[in-house]
């Protein structure tokens, strides 16, 4: 039996301070399949435990809803009375890394994009070590101020340590500033296998980007867009983006000077994957995602009940219809 000192406190470093299981292994002198084991048996002996809310009516009755209207696999998370943007995310963060863990196998390829959602999702995953699963990055996250690596390798990190995986970083800007250069980088071997691995997924993991909001959007709000940005993206009626990859309202994505110097997961592609897993909190993101809707980006949505309500209250494309009309 683990010592009980040990597993708490492995515990409570992994699942409250947020920290990997190679930071713990080295500070506490084993393996990190040793690691895995005391997280188990705190999971096991009730040291840690996970809730599972049972979702109320009408919760499961938007699920079906959306499910009929948008052709999606959707969880709909119930909200305590009076909680905030930030308990929100959070509970979404953990609804989605429920999913994650029925849906990631051994060989999985998981794509991840980096932004406020996936990296609150990533600190709710549950540890379960999985033989040769890779992790990749499915858009680069240097810009003008940051290489971004920093915060990136953390995210991608913590995926890694849940299931015992590979990380493969993509070290490119979010935006290139010409699309010859985003061209040029194509061409180069190493940037070719993260490509590769992109195209190889079984599982994709994002959220969706707007402009303000109570919880902002990394790429919005961390010096991503320049001012001209910011303008032609609204004069084009832009509202939201996937992967660093812009959408307008009706969920078309043609013809955006920043999409052709982005670095993330073109619409095409990242529709081939067979489980693309979108987590949403907020009702200021329901454009963007009513947007990611229509281009048929999502297979797998988990959102709160407010962002449901008013994603139900809106009328527009149903069943991926724009990413339809463009694939036919």
């Amino acid at each position: 039996m683990p010592d009980g000192e040990r597993v708490e406190r492995v515990a409570r470093s992994y699942y409250v301070d947020g920290e990997t299981m190679e930071a713990i292994a080295v500070r506490e002198g084993v393996s990190r399949s040793t690691v895995s084991r005391l997280l188990d048996a705190a999971r096991s002996t009730g040291v840690v435990s996970i809730r599972v809310n049972p979702v109320h009516g009408r919760a499961a009755a938007m699920a079906r809803e959306l499910q009929q209207r948008h052709g999606v696999a959707a969880r709909v998370v119930p909200l305590p009375d009076g909680a905030g943007p930030d308990e929100r995310l959070q509970l979404v963060a953990e609804a989605t890394g429920r999913l994650l863990d029925e849906v990631v196998a051994a060989g999985t390829v998981v794509g991840v994009a980096w932004g406020t959602t996936t990296g609150a999702v990533s600190r709710h995953l549950l540890a379960r070590p999985l033989p040769d699963v890779q992790v990749v990055q499915l858009n680069g996250a240097m810009n003008t101020h940051s290489s971004g690596v920093g915060y990136g390798s953390d995210v991608l990190g913590r995926f890694a340590a849940a299931w015992g995986g590979q990380v493969h970083h993509f070290p490119v800007p979010a935006f290139f500033d010409h699309p010859e250069t985003r061209q040029a980088m194509w061409r180069e071997r190493s940037v070719r296998r993260v490509l590769g691995l992109q195209q190889a997924a079984g599982v994709a993991l994002f959220g969706v980007g707007a402009l303000g909001g109570a919880v902002p959007s990394r790429v919005w709000a961390e010096g991503y867009l320049t001012p001209r940005d910011r303008a032609a993206l609204t004069a084009s009626g832009v509202v939201g983006d996937v992967c660093t990859v812009f959408l307008r309202a009706d969920g078309s994505w043609e013809g955006l000077d920043l999409n052709a110097r982005s670095s993330g997961l073109p619409p095409p592609v990242l529709r081939r994957v067979p489980r693309r897993v979108c987590a949403v909190t907020g009702e200021d993101k329901v454009a963007a995602l009513s947007a990611a809707l229509a281009a048929g980006l999502v297979s797998d949505l988990v959102l709160d009940e407010l962002a449901a309500h008013e994603l139900l209250a809106r009328r527009g494309p149903v069943r991926g219809t724009a990413g339809a009309q463009r694939r036919a």
